[in-house]
């Protein structure tokens, strides 16, 4: 599933989707996420765009940030 999917109108460049798709792809091996079909996916991906949307552009830093999102958000859960 490409990240570019979930771009909701904005506009990147050619290398930005690169990015974007590499931090992605990260992201759902880390978070241990296989299943296409799984919610969670769309949410990472989402959380990518919201990140790249205010300029990052480092695929690792994109990967940790979303994957640290998550796991706060289950730490607040438990």
């Amino acid at each position: 599933m490409p990240v570019r999917r979930f771009l909701e109108g904005a506009t990147f460049g050619p290398d930005d989707l690169k990015v974007m798709s590499a931090a992605f792809d990260a992201a759902l091996v880390e978070l241990g996420l296989r299943d296409r079909d799984d919610r969670l996916i769309e949410l990472v991906a989402r959380k990518i765009t919201s990140f790249a949307k205010l300029g990052e552009r480092d695929p690792e830093r994109l990967c940790d940030r979303a994957v640290k999102s998550f796991k706060e958000d289950d730490d607040a859960v438990a």
